[in-house]
């Protein structure tokens, strides 16, 4: 507006400058004795402040938290630079690129300071440390049904207050999608696999390498093959598949290979005598969690997957009156195919190679089908070592057939999407209510890509609460200029292969992975399970993936998973439910040696996060909001330093 003054510039450590426009107000004149005693004030505040600033910045306990802010210029000058007012000057600027190599030295090493706590490096022997999974611990619960592999978190005074080591020699994993085929023998140690699963062609080494041929025990010409052989079955063409569940999930070949035909899978196995099968996954640029079937639900919501595949996984579908059936029932969308394959399928040809007799392999077939047929699933096609069932596109029917067969009865009302230590259900879990028989029980998915973009039939039917399409629309498009931002503050972010495990923390409905979706990463989305609304089921809707959390506790993943953590406002939400430092320490333990951090929060929240990120050895800053500096809400950005355990360290108590 012509003869207005611009908005005086504004951070949270400086009030606003008076614009111009004052001094054209009438000046009283002013009392001298008031002139005088004001003039003295305002000296001895001065002198005092100055003492006071020298002492500080000359004592070792000084901080400083830098804001990177936009530059205005006080007065229009004539002379002034073509820049314009919105480009940002800052007084550090954060390196981004990764640059080392096996050869690489330890820690860096940072002066000390007495005003930031200062955490150590743990012992060696935690390197591959997963607290909610420690095999240690996990010995002191009930093995019967694998239940001593579910989580079993350590308790707050059981807690590491130190940072977890890389191995010594740890390179940055090689770039996607060389990565999905070869992997540092360095970052992962373990020769184990490559003996027990040596004739099954999972993983071989090589040097200073393993190698994934894509290999498995039910697909010995290899995973890309194998899928080829289900495609003939199934349309995995055609958009209709996009996520997918792999139990016993081995290293993860079949979701490696699912990757190119635009399927996402959540590959899951437990830390068990397969030594680090998830590790590899994670290392190989895959999306995989430690985890197992057994007296909890799985964390996912309902109607979450379009295909579920078991591959020789060990599980015992038709024991326990098919209980872990009736799970992988619940996580699976309408019309959705569970494929498995290895015993007892073909088991007239393999029956003398499994080492078992004809009578007992016949009999598990059996207990399957009839678990499948009393869930109302459709025995779609079984050829050669694959079989495929298919769940109902509704329960209109089953209805009706289950008025005759009860067992297992209908779940009584509840919420099918709980599944944070819920106790896994003996019932079947009732679809949306339908129409007719030819309706999609909550919903027709649009194919992948639309689908993405498309609202999800949960916010569509107004079932998650709060949420609707409005706020959809809006969410899309607000993280659509965040990401733009953040890629304008971190170059990295767009360039390719610099990440490719990507974690967001508090993902709501998924926009910030939405916004990567054409990059070369994968997202895994977590909803909190302290979150105010439930998003989950929204966001595989979108054909994304991810799994509830709550940050109190660790994360069932191991030491160096992602290259990349974002983090929205979770401080905020954990703020008086658990410790700042302890989610910090997480952060730290779950990303690689020089992985990034975004995180978005209230400026006295991240201030406080910076500090401890100081203690932890992290390169980081505080930058202003994408809508300016008026904003409370300040941006972390921040690289966690490259480090390793020296090529021999002494076992020392932690």
């Amino acid at each position: 507006m012509a003869g207005s003054n611009p908005t005086p510039y504004y951070t949270p450590t400086s009030k606003p400058t008076p614009t111009s426009h004052y001094s054209s107000l009438p000046l009283k004149k002013p009392n001298l004795y008031s002139l005088i005693a004001i003039t003295f004030l305002c000296s001895a505040f001065y002198f005092t402040g100055l003492w006071q600033s020298s002492t500080t910045g000359a004592g070792a306990g000084s901080s400083s938290v830098v804001i990177t802010t936009t530059s205005l210029p006080c007065l229009p000058s004539k002379n002034t630079s073509t820049n314009p007012p919105s480009s940002r000057t800052t007084t550090k600027k954060l390196d981004f690129t990764t640059h080392h190599s096996a050869a690489d030295g330890g820690a860096a090493v940072t002066a000390p300071d007495d005003a930031i706590k200062i955490y150590p490096v743990c012992d060696i022997k935690y390197s591959e440390y997963t607290p909610c999974e420690d095999p240690e611990r996990s010995l002191k619960f009930n093995r019967r049904r694998l239940i001593y592999r579910e989580r079993h978190c350590p308790e707050k005074n059981e807690l590491l207050k130190c940072r977890i080591p890389a191995p010594y020699g740890y390179k940055n994993p090689f770039k996607w999608p060389v990565s999905r085929d070869v992997a540092w023998y360095a970052n992962v140690p373990h020769k184990e696999l490559t003996v027990e699963k040596a004739v099954q062609n999972w993983i071989r080494y090589e040097g200073d390498k393993f190698r994934f041929p894509g290999g498995g025990t039910m697909f010995p010409n290899g995973a890309d093959a194998y899928i080829d052989d289900i495609a003939k079955l199934i349309n995995l063409k055609d958009g209709s598949i996009r996520t997918a569940i792999d139990t016993g999930c081995g290293v993860a070949s079949w979701g490696a290979y699912l990757l190119s035909r635009n399927i996402i899978a959540m590959s899951f196995a437990p830390r068990d005598s397969h030594e680090a099968q998830v590790q590899f996954a994670l290392e190989r640029g895959v999306p995989a969690l430690i985890g197992v079937i057994a007296s909890k639900r799985l964390p996912y919501p309902s109607r979450a997957f379009d295909m579920a595949h078991c591959s020789r996984c060990l599980i015992p579908w038709g024991e326990y009156d098919g209980t872990y059936l009736i799970e992988v029932d619940r996580v699976l969308r309408p019309g959705g195919f569970w494929i498995l394959s290895g015993p007892p399928i073909n088991w007239k040809r393999h029956w003398k190679g499994w080492e078992r007799t004809r009578e007992d392999l016949y009999a598990e077939q059996n207990k399957i089908e009839q678990v499948a047929k009393r869930l109302c699933w459709k025995k779609f096609v079984e050829k050669d070592d694959i079989a495929i069932w298919q769940k109902p596109f509704n329960h209109m029917k089953c209805t009706e057939f289950r008025n005759r067969n009860k067992n297992p009865p209908m779940c009584p009302a509840q919420d099918p999407d709980k599944a944070w230590y819920t106790k896994i259900e003996t019932c079947l879990t009732p679809l949306p209510k339908v129409a007719s028989e030819e309706e999609v029980a909550g919903g027709q998915l649009e194919k992948w890509p639309k689908r993405l973009h498309a609202i999800p039939p949960r916010i569509s039917r107004v079932t998650v609460d709060g949420v609707t399409e409005e706020v959809f629309q809006k969410d899309s498009q607000l993280w659509k200029r965040r990401v733009s931002y953040y890629k304008s503050v971190n170059n990295q972010l767009g360039q390719p292969g610099r990440y490719r495990n990507i974690l967001d923390m508090n993902a709501f409905l998924g926009g910030f992975a939405a916004n990567l979706v054409n990059d070369p990463v994968w997202v895994m989305n977590i909803v909190p399970v302290e979150a105010k609304v439930n998003t989950l089921g929204a966001i595989y809707e979108r054909g994304l993936i991810g799994t509830y959390q709550s940050w109190c506790e660790a994360m069932s993943t191991y030491p160096r998973t992602y290259d990349l953590i974002h983090a929205d406002s979770v401080f905020t939400l954990y703020e008086n439910r658990c410790e700042m430092e302890d989610i910090t320490l997480e952060l730290d333990r779950i990303l690689r040696p020089e992985g990034s951090v975004i995180i978005r929060d209230d400026v006295d929240i991240l201030i406080r996060v910076k500090r401890i990120a100081d203690g932890l050895n992290w390169d980081s800053q505080i930058v202003d909001h994408e809508d300016g500096p008026l904003e409370r809400e300040k941006l972390f950005f921040a690289v966690k330093t490259y480090s390793t355990a020296p090529a021999t360290q002494p076992s020392k108590t932690t």
